[in-house]
């Protein structure tokens, strides 16, 4: 079991770089992905979600991506992999990091909407939100089993509270959660 949750954390890389990449990337290119534009008088998704982030999301994730193909002939690798890297082709990294970036646009649309505000928590959506997106993009290319999805929709919120208390920390973001 343990092996099988190294194994779902190794799978996911791509998700995870794509979802932590924006902190960074998202200050260097810092327009926001709506525009400045509004529906029914709130802004679209906010100031937090920026060309930027997403750019660098996903380009990231697609990068970690190919980076496990390369490795995948490593013998570790390998064994640590749950499908022939070898056969993928690299627009899966691509669709799960975007796919990860997209879920947590979503939310963040449906946020706007019921009146919370840019950065404020809303758990668990704010932990799950690029697990699920990922998910839904990925499946063209590969169905996962319950069981991954399983651990890593329970894995998700431990995650997201130890990369943002890490950016906290390292004053990439304003708060913790």
């Amino acid at each position: 079991m343990i092996f099988f949750v190294i194994q779902a954390l190794y799978f996911f890389l791509p998700a995870y770089a794509a979802n932590v990449a924006p902190v960074v990337s998202g200050t260097l290119f810092s327009y926001p992905i709506d525009a400045f534009c509004s529906f029914r008088g709130v802004r679209v998704f906010g100031e937090n979600k920026t060309w930027g982030g997403l750019l660098g999301g996903v380009l990231l994730g697609t990068l970690v991506f190919f980076i496990q193909q390369v490795l995948y002939v490593i013998p570790f690798f390998h064994d640590l992999s749950l499908f022939d890297y070898s056969i993928m082709p690299t627009t899966l990294g691509f669709f799960m990091a975007f796919g990860a970036l997209l879920g947590d646009l979503v939310k963040s649309f449906v946020k706007r909407r019921l009146g919370r505000t840019p950065g404020s928590s809303w758990f668990p959506f704010d932990q799950i939100d690029y697990v699920l997106g990922a998910f839904v993009f990925i499946i063209p290319f590969y169905m996962p089993s319950a069981a991954l999805f399983l651990i890593l929709l329970l894995l998700a919120p431990v995650f997201h509270y130890a990369a943002n208390y890490l950016a906290f920390t390292l004053g990439l973001k304003k708060v913790w959660w």
